[in-house]
């Protein structure tokens, strides 16, 4: 029997001023032919990290993971530190090639740019680079002094790629890891992230701006001219989280329910920082739409194949467009959400009968939370409740 899904799909509309959130190798700022019309892009990629690193505020430091090609260099220095803080005590020579011997059975190959450096960035937990000394048992300095072959051969004798293949923190379980070269380390990711697109036609501006020098006063010129490309835009945004995905990869329901909340919540109020020095272009979302779905998801961003003119505003506008696509969606293809549940701040009867009524976005976040609680235990949630439910009650 194939195995119970349930996607949990993020739906936003969220308008930005004047900005340059994403750039591509021009200093332009990321675009995309669709529907015929030049629109605003933020990029997978750029959205996924934003989210990761707000996901991450709310974690104890330990708890953290990153991504990085310094593994070599952090195993290191937990080797290097006093046995009392969770290291071997060992000097920095022997922790640098004790290091370099436990990363071997994970196929993690020295850069040939930099000698500290790994071939590939690699995304773990911190805690498992403790889990990787806490192998050695109390033998770091025992090993370490045994010439290459015979450390090699005890290392072999260690479960190192068990010790980076399970455990996983929340962000990796979320977000997933590639290892081309041991597939035992890859974790398949629990989320997507599509591509952000306006939902309307952009045109690319540009700020000529000039910097004055302060210590100058022979003349009026400026010590500085230059100039930075920019759009703005109402974009609509799309993330989908397995929520069977995260549970294998976590393995603990409790954790799971924890971690779709959060990482809900993380999309919703994450922003990429691109040039925002100088446009102070965080904004919080004009509609935060959430969708349960047990049979596949179902991304929303056909309202907008048309481009919406903004004659009545441009999020007003959007919102309906949305709220029709739903609906189409639904009564053509039979691909009804299990669960509606919405935070948003315009008005139309269109949107609450759609969407059904604006939630405070913390009690759409506990909501998420008891739904996907009640599918992990129970394997189905509550059914949605209506009006005609309501009034059955009373």
């Amino acid at each position: 029997m194939p195995q119970p899904t349930l996607f949990v799909e993020v739906h936003i509309l969220q308008s930005v001023p004047p900005s340059n959130i994403n750039r591509d190798d021009s200093g332009t700022p990321k675009q995309a032919l669709y529907g015929g019309a030049r629109r605003a892009r933020i990029s997978s990629q750029a959205w996924k990290r934003a989210t990761r690193i707000e996901f991450a505020k709310a974690e104890p430091p330990a708890d953290r993971a990153t991504r990085t090609k310094r593994i070599a260099a952090l195993l290191a220095e937990r080797l290097a530190r006093p046995g009392g803080e969770g290291g071997a005590g060992l000097e920095t020579a022997q922790a640098d090639r004790l290091a370099t011997a436990l990363l071997k059975p994970l196929g993690i190959k020295k850069s040939t740019k930099k000698e500290e450096h790994s071939a590939y960035l690699l995304f773990f937990g911190k805690r498992q680079l403790d889990n990787l000394v806490a192998l050695l048992d109390g033998r770091a300095a025992e090993l370490a002094a045994l010439p290459d072959k015979e450390l090699e051969e005890e290392v072999e004798k260690l479960p190192v790629v068990s010790a980076l293949s399970t455990g996983h923190p929340a962000e990796v379980a979320l977000f997933g890891r590639m290892v081309a070269d041991l597939k035992e380390l890859n974790v398949d990711a629990a989320v997507q992230v599509a591509h952000a697109l306006s939902t309307h036609a952009v045109r690319t501006e540009f700020d000529y701006y000039t910097a004055v020098d302060d210590e100058n006063t022979e003349d009026s010129g400026a010590g500085m001219i230059g100039t930075v490309e920019f759009n703005s835009s109402t974009l609509y945004r799309y993330a989908v989280l397995g929520a069977h995905q995260l549970r294998d990869n976590l393995t603990s329901s409790e954790a799971t329910c924890e971690a779709a909340v959060r990482f809900v919540e993380a999309f919703t109020r994450s922003m990429p920082t691109g040039h925002q020095n100088s446009f102070a272009h965080r904004t919080l979302p004009h509609l935060v739409l959430v969708t349960l779905r047990t049979d596949q998801p179902v991304n929303l961003v056909s309202a907008f194949e048309e481009p919406v003119t903004g004659e009545r505003g441009l999020a007003a506008e959007s919102a309906a467009a949305l709220a029709g696509e739903l609906r189409s969606v639904s009564e053509t293809w039979g691909t009804v959400p299990l669960r509606t549940l919405a935070t948003y701040a315009l008005e139309g009867d269109k949107l609450v009968d759609t969407f059904g009524p604006s939630l405070p976005f913390r009690a759409l976040l506990d909501e998420v939370g008891e739904l996907v609680g009640a599918w992990l235990t129970h394997g189905e949630i509550p059914a949605q409740r209506t009006k005609t439910t309501e009034a059955g009650e009373r």
